[in-house]
């Protein structure tokens, strides 16, 4: 079954757009995704375009997977990248706890079902897909919980808490060091999480790759590395200091023409604001800067640059110095990042969940200026998995998927009109109908007696207005608790469907599945996940 995204909730027009009408958004992107036709020519400018560092990303990439026991699919994907004839299938997330929604699977799941569509198409080019471990990122809130349904099937937010202050600025999320705080993250796991035969499993697991003095990026890199690894997946980690020296010129022009290019980045977001939206603030500066630990907003001065909110200034020569010999105290914001992944890839598709696809409409302006192929945006995957029991239910009321993401006072009225003989809201709808009738025939007649009655009908149908709503709510308080189970059965199947009112996949983490089914679970949803249907998907379980 598949849902046509404009009857969800929460998504933009942009989007919507670009997966229906392209023509509409053609000119903010390289090239319609759903166009097979377009992908050769992509594919011959990717292969003719000289890289000067191939040789060297390889040597890093094989140094970021020392010690770590992957794939000889990975490994020959990685070596296979000095070929001019390689092409990369780029996606990337970032680093959230144990693996952050459930999309971020679906992400990668196509990435790697995609580059095999094409080995089969197009047998002449190597096709390999890329994770790029967005960990430049400075927003802890973001990264430092997930949401699990306990065995009661009520949503349960874990967080880990570093015991800093909140609003303090901790640098890049990639550098950050679980503490022993995360032995409370587990604790609250292991009290939350349903017993089931793999549980004891999913918790091993999760603590061999999620322990005290481990990264942020490690444990969520390790973890991508367990279930993807045998695909071959290739990991990359752009906060590296080498790759960070391969990124200086990028970082480099940047400075030097982040006039022209915030300027053509506000042109392009003013454009999209008369008929979408622009996803991103642009910057001034499209760069951040490492100091102390803290990652800074770069600006521009008189003539030096100084850092957003500190006293620390730069003079041209002294941060141009930084940059040659510390490119590692650079990173691109959200803009800049596109630009960084495929200035080192040759990039064909860059797989892209809805807000992504979005701002790529910002971002590319910036692809002409580096003279950069910029990829074709290839919508990830989306899903809601329905278990078999929350199958049952819906059937049993009657209830399409549809229904559940209703807004939640229009679906229960829909569920007690469904089992009562009588629709409550209905019935007083027609009463006020009828009371609305009475006293405007009373006062047609009364006014031709005493105009001043007139105001006195009025406040007397005001009171038996109030008197009306009173008696509806308590039918309905009294319908509620008659029906008390079926209301709460309709609530757990709306957390497990549709949680916080947001899809499963934006709200949900693994972990709930793979407790329940066990690890096999991300092979199924591998198995079963659909990428050229462009459609939200519903995937029962058997």
């Amino acid at each position: 079954m598949y849902i046509n995204f404009s009857d969800l909730p929460a998504h933009e027009n942009l989007f919507l757009d670009y997966l229906h009408e392209y023509e509409n958004v053609e000119r903010y992107y390289s090239g319609n995704f759903r166009n097979p036709d377009i992908y050769p020519q992509l594919f011959n400018n990717l292969a003719a375009r000289p890289i000067s560092n191939r040789t060297t990303l390889i040597d890093i990439l094989k140094l970021q997977y020392k010690n770590l026991n992957i794939s000889s699919i990975t490994i020959d994907n990685i070596n296979s990248l000095a070929d001019p004839n390689t092409i990369t299938v780029v996606t990337g997330q970032q680093l959230g706890l144990f693996g952050g929604p459930l999309y971020t699977f679906y992400k990668t799941i196509t990435a790697i079902k995609l580059c095999s569509q094409l080995k089969d198409s197009y047998p002449n080019y190597n096709f390999v897909p890329v994770f790029w471990l967005e960990g430049d990122d400075h927003d802890f809130e973001e990264v430092k919980s997930l949401n699990i349904l306990n065995n009661e099937n009520n949503l349960v937010k874990l967080s880990y808490e570093d015991g800093l202050e909140e609003e303090i600025n901790r640098g890049s999320i990639a550098a950050l060091k679980f503490n022993d705080n995360l032995i409370k993250v587990f604790e609250s796991l292991k009290n939350e999480l349903r017993g089931t035969e793999f549980k004891q499993q999913i918790i091993e697991l999760l603590e061999d790759f999620y322990k005290p003095g481990k990264t942020f990026l490690e444990s969520f890199r390790d973890l991508l590395i367990y279930f993807f690894d045998k695909h071959g997946l290739v990991v990359c980690n752009p906060n590296d200091p080498l790759v960070k020296e391969l990124l200086k010129p990028i970082f480099k022009d940047e400075l030097i023409n982040f006039d022209d290019n915030s300027k053509t980045l506000v042109e392009r977001s003013a454009e999209l604001e008369e008929i979408y939206h622009a996803q991103v603030k642009v910057k001034a500066i499209n760069l951040f800067y490492l100091l102390n630990n803290e990652r800074i907003s770069l600006e521009p001065g008189e003539d030096d640059f100084k850092l957003k909110g500190k006293r620390k200034r730069f003079s041209k020569e002294e941060l141009f110095a930084v940059l040659e010999s510390n490119p590692e105290n650079f990173s691109p914001n959200v803009l800049l990042r596109p630009v960084c992944q495929d200035y080192l890839f040759n990039t064909a598709f860059y797989i892209a969940g809805p807000g992504e696809i979005s701002y790529f409409a910002q971002v590319s302006p910036l692809y002409k200026y580096y003279d950069i192929q910029m990829p074709i945006i290839y919508p990830r995957a989306s899903a809601t998995i329905v278990e078999r029991g929350v199958q049952g239910i819906l059937e049993k009321f009657d209830l399409s998927f549809t229904d559940i993401i209703l807004d939640e006072n229009e679906l229960i009225n829909k569920i007690l009109a469904s089992n009562s003989d009588q629709n409550i809201s209905e019935l007083f709808n027609v009463s006020r109908a009828k009371i609305s009738e009475t006293f405007e025939e009373l006062g047609t007649k009364l006014i031709r007696t005493e105009k001043t009655l007139i105001d006195l009908v009025e406040k007397t149908k005001q009171k038996i207005d109030q008197s009306v709503d009173m008696l509806e709510q308590k039918s309905l308080d009294a319908h509620k608790r008659k029906y008390e189970t079926t209301l709460r059965q309709l609530s757990k199947v709306r957390n497990v469907l549709f949680p916080n009112g947001i899809l499963q996949e934006r709200e949900l983490n693994f972990i709930y599945f793979c407790n329940k089914y066990g690890l096999d679970f991300v092979k199924l949803i591998f198995e079963k996940l659909e990428i050229n249907i462009f459609e939200h998907q519903i995937i029962n379980l058997e």
